[in-house]
Order: structure tokens, then sequence, then C-alpha cells
């Protein structure tokens, strides 16, 4: 049984449901049910017999778009834990690229940060490539930057705290830094942060990395590590935005894709392509009556 879970412009939504189940039927895989679930919000939730995932989500795509979407091969349930990128997705933000404008090469540090983030460079050359580039900056622009520049994406504070209240662990794990991760991870209430360090010295950064690279392999290692901890059926939610989260998206129950790049959103079970980030929580089943706001 595929279950497909929907959040879409409704007012018409009735004679888009009408044109997808006659794609899906023309396919030889007939909607078993439609209907719409007691989420708080208008969410269509759809059943299908047999069929392959992708094949759903482009049928979605083609009928539905722009659309927050979840597609399952089991029952629904709240995930008991979340892991989660940072930069473009908890933070409205690449910390590296606003870091850089402090020494006057964001323009030259984001152009290698997109293509990374598009898959088009190796992720611990390009990041590496970047550091260096801010050798001889004061440690103190990063404060500045914390201050000035980095915010949580709309909803992810109810995000995180919901899914705390309903007994879901959340580890934060970025190919970014430390000394942004820490302080995120604070104003969220991460229960732990994983990421990279900037090298400092003589309260200046170094232009280098300390200690082992977070990249893509590190992501994945870390839901896995977690997920062992939690036992066995534990399911396991994770969300991001470029190819360095491609892995953990796809080793999650419920892989999300936040306003993310081609690659990582074509990896992804879910996809936030309208809302914010609390729309992960009605397609999870988490009535609004039962967030945790402010």
């Amino acid at each position: 049984m595929l279950i497909a879970r929907l959040i879409a412009d409704h007012s018409d939504l009735e004679t888009r449901l009408d044109a997808a189940a006659a794609s899906f039927e023309s396919a030889g895989n007939p909607l078993a049910s439609a209907s719409i679930i007691d989420a708080g919000e208008h969410v269509l939730e759809m059943r299908l017999a047999e069929g392959a995932r992708a094949d759903v989500v482009d049928t979605i795509d083609r009928f539905f778009a722009p659309a927050d979407i979840l597609v399952s091969e089991d029952e629904i349930v709240v995930p008991r834990l979340f892991v989660s990128d940072m930069d473009s997705t908890m933070i409205g933000q690449e910390c590296i690229d606003e870091l850089a404008d402090f020494a006057g090469l964001k323009d030259q540090i984001s152009a290698i940060t997109e293509r990374a983030m598009q898959g088009e460079l190796d992720f611990e050359s390009a990041l590496r490539e970047r550091v260096g580039l801010l050798a001889g900056l004061e440690e103190s622009a990063i404060e500045r930057c914390l201050a000035e520049r980095i915010t949580p994406s709309p909803g992810a504070r109810v995000l995180v705290a919901t899914l705390k209240a309903h007994g879901c662990r959340s580890v934060l794990v970025t190919g970014g830094f430390h000394h942004f991760a820490d302080r995120v991870a604070e104003w969220l209430d991460f229960d732990r942060v994983v990421g990279n360090r900037l090298a400092v010295e003589g309260g200046k950064l170094t232009g280098a990395l300390d200690g082992a690279i977070s990249d893509a392999s590190t992501k994945l290692a870390v839901l896995r590590e977690e997920a062992d901890n939690l036992g066995e059926g534990a399911r396991v939610l994770a969300s991001g935005d470029g190819a360095n989260d491609i892995p953990m998206i796809e080793a999650a129950d419920y892989g999300f894709a936040y306003y993310a790049k081609p690659k990582a959103r074509d990896a992804a079970n879910g996809r936030i392509d309208r809302g914010d980030l609390t729309a992960i929580l009605p397609l999870l089943g988490i009535a609004r009556r039962d967030w945790v706001e402010g």
C-alpha cells in the first residue's frame, strides 16, 4: 500500500483529484481511497494498492504543484528521531556565505556554495576552498554575523518543539560550523549537534578546519547511529535542501526536501514546496491543536 498525503491550494482540489485519479487508473494503479484527514489543515490522503513511489510523486507534481507532500509505503506515524541539515533548512541562510560578506568575498564564496549544493563540486574540496578564503578574518565577525544575519526558518521552532513534545529526539547535523550550529541548536532546542570546526589562532580564522570533516557520509552515519540507539521499528524523519543531504534523506522513513535543489528534491519522498516547516506536522498526522507554539 502506498500512502500519499499532500497540502495544496484546495479551491479546485476536487477537479485536480479527479484528473489525478484518472491518471493513476490509466497507469494501472487505481486509487483505493481518497479523503481529507483530521490534521487541522486541508490534508488530502490518497491510498493506492500498488505502484512505484516515484510515479506517485510525479503524478502529484503534475496535478497539484505547488504542494507539500509525503509518500510512504507504510502507515505514517510520528517519528522518534528527527535529523536535519542547518543552512537553508533550519535557518534561512548559508552561514559561510554570510560570513564571507564580512571579508568582502560573498559573491565569490556563494558561487562555490551554490555549485556544491547542486552536486556539481566535491563537497570537501569546495568546503576547504571556501574556508581557505576566510583566512585572517577576525573571529568576532562570527558573533556579528549571528546577531545580524542568521535567523531560523519559518516554522522551525514549532516543528522541533512539537516533535519533542511527541517523544521525538532532534539532531542538527551540518556541513557548516559549530560556531553557528551550536547557537542555532540552542535557539531551536536540538538535543545534539554535529558539524565542522573552524580553526582559530590569535583571534583570527586560520583558513583551515579543526578536526574531521562533517559531510554527506557523516550525516548518514549520525542518522544510522541515532536510529540504532532507538531500536528496531523507530521511524526516522530527515530534512535538507542540497546534494550533501541526499544520503540521509534517502535513508530516512520520511525524507523531506525543503525548497530544495533538484537532485535533493528528486531523492526525497517528502517535499515542502509551498508552506513553511510546520507543513511537515500535518503531513505526519499531527493536528494543529497538538502543536507547541511560541
